[in-house]
């Protein structure tokens, strides 16, 4: 769907691990050049550290966050690009990082900061510790699809203070109960902590517009996403904005082969639009 061809400028908004800008690099070969961002610096400097030798100068990096798109990227060289992806959610090495509480399988402090600790924005442990019972019930609801949020949030506001990761995970699985073989209870709540001491449903609303801005015509933009409000609002953006033309009129979804091989994909939705010319 992003087409990536040799000798076309690119953009990678969600750097992460760096695979898709890997992938992006070797179709833009001999002469392409890729921007990557992620607000992370420490993935900006593990990125940097494994494909810098390979790409050289024809690939540039910048901690930053996507909704700084339309600022950074023409600092950067790239003001008029042939494409822009979006992979939104969380990279497998932020999960994985105990010290960033992004897991409720990682013990470590609760926080969820993308730009790390460093950041001096809300994080989980002041969400879950200080709004009162019925906001965070909605925000459980709205953000995770927790059909089970007001439960989940008294629990949680008996319990406080929350410190950690386990003993947020503990409250919830005393809150709901566990099903055997079935889906950890409090996969929902720590996504919806997630997503709302981010801001990743505002910042995404405000950098598609950016994005499309940033594309020569025929410059494609494509993003995937995980969760349903995330879908809904590639899709509202994309059909509303009078430059793009829709590539999908579904998400284009993981089949069972690809699901099986990485089930943390099983909920992937990709939606791609492409710049038309410019009327005269």
């Amino acid at each position: 769907m992003l087409a990536p061809a040799p000798g076309s400028l690119q953009i990678d908004a969600t750097l992460g691990g760096g695979g898709h800008t890997e992938r992006i690099l070797e179709a833009t070969d001999p002469d392409g050049r890729l921007l990557g961002l992620d607000a992370d610096g420490a993935a900006v400097a593990r990125v940097d550290g494994r494909l810098r030798a390979r790409f050289g100068d024809r690939l540039v990096l910048r901690q930053a966050n996507f909704h700084d798109l339309a600022t950074v990227a023409p600092e950067a060289g790239f003001g008029a690009v042939d494409g822009c992806l979006f992979d939104l959610g969380l990279s497998s090495i932020g999960l994985a990082d105990p010290a960033r509480g992004f897991s409720f399988q990682h013990d470590g402090p609760l926080d969820m900061r993308m730009a790390g600790a460093a950041d001096d924005e809300p994080s989980a442990r002041d969400l879950v510790n200080e709004l009162p019972e019925g906001e965070l019930a909605d925000l459980l609801y709205h953000y995770g699809d927790e059909r089970r949020s007001r439960r989940i949030a008294a629990a949680i506001v008996r319990r406080r203070p929350i410190e950690t990761t386990d003993e947020l995970a503990g409250v919830i699985v005393s809150a709901v109960g566990r099903r055997p073989g079935g889906p950890h209870p409090a996969r929902r709540s720590f996504q919806a902590l997630r997503i709302a001491v981010n801001r990743e449903l505002e910042e995404l609303t405000a950098s598609l517009p950016h994005a499309a801005g940033l594309l020569d015509p025929g410059g494609r933009v494509v993003v995937i996403s995980y969760h349903s409000l995330e879908d809904g609002a590639v899709k509202r953006s994309f059909r509303d904005d009078g430059r793009l033309q829709v590539l999908t009129r579904k998400p284009v979804t993981p089949t069972d082969a690809e699901r099986a091989e990485n089930p943390r994909a099983r909920s992937a939705k990709l939606r791609a639009a492409e710049r038309i010319e410019d009327a005269a």
